[in-house]
């Protein structure tokens, strides 16, 4: 596994601040690269993630981004109707690249948001288990064939970036529900059923796909997640700490002093 390395920040603005200065600049630099055509990154929700959007916004190093030739993937989505508060695309297509689009700077066919619930709430009333769980199947189904559409087989995120819950989740992983235990390196995208956290259906990427990007980032702020670090970096690949999977060829966890006060 990758060796993980932390740095810590004095409070969540600055976090936040940090984290989108390093993802523009690490985009900037990856599109730098000879024969570099485009950068794909997945992106979170969540109070962090808001954050991260809108010191992304306030940044002068927007404006140096070719956003013609970033691509955007979410490590999780809510699965509800599209135009639900809960679905983090929407929440970050308001704080964030909502604006790009409209201004001509990013090709709506850039943003690859994950499939949303097209159901009815009859239909989704009268479900079974077994019907919830194909139609879960399928949704998962549908974004891998997407990653791989235009990835290719083996599909790899430049940059992947994850909050991390109080209990220490990431993505759609939650302790103890058995995704996160997912090994199989062909599945790269799962669907949840009864997640702890409501909504109770969501889509999340695998820790194979996860393990797979240029640069994976965890990112959290605030004492009551304290705890929740201190249990992923007690030890690595533990089912009750789902952020302790996190790898990739680079993991750097990023938190300000209340999350690194219990270390």
């Amino acid at each position: 596994m990758t060796e993980r390395k932390t740095i810590v920040y004095p409070n969540p603005q600055v976090l936040a601040e940090a984290v989108a200065a390093r993802t523009l600049l690490t985009i900037i630099d990856l599109l730098a690269e000879p024969g570099r055509t485009r950068v794909d990154i997945a992106v979170t929700g969540g109070t962090d993630g808001n954050r991260v959007f809108a010191a992304t916004n306030a940044s002068p190093l927007n404006d140096a981004v070719d956003w013609s030739r970033v691509h955007v993937w979410w490590g999780d989505e809510r699965f509800v109707a599209a135009d639900d508060d809960d679905r983090n695309a929407k929440q970050a297509r308001e704080a964030w690249y909502g604006a790009l689009v409209e201004d001509g700077r990013m090709p709506a066919g850039n943003v690859h948001a994950m499939p949303a619930d097209t159901r009815s709430a009859t239909e989704i009333a009268a479900a079974s288990p077994e019907q919830t769980d194909a139609v879960l199947a399928e949704a998962a189904a549908e974004y891998q064939r997407e990653l791989t559409a235009q990835l290719g087989e083996n599909p790899a995120l430049d940059i992947a970036m994850f909050g991390m819950g109080p209990d220490a989740h990431f993505a759609s992983l939650f302790p103890d529900h058995g995704e996160s235990e997912i090994a199989d390196p062909h599945v790269l995208v799962a669907g949840v059923r009864d997640s702890p956290k409501p909504p109770p259906l969501r889509l999340t990427l695998t820790v194979p796909m996860i393990a797979r990007s240029k640069h994976t980032w965890v990112f959290t702020s605030e004492e009551r997640k304290a705890g929740a670090v201190k249990a992923a970096f007690a030890q690595r690949n533990n089912p009750h700490a789902p952020s302790s999977y996190a790898d990739g060829e680079e993991l750097l966890w990023l938190i300000d002093s209340g999350a690194a006060s219990e270390l």
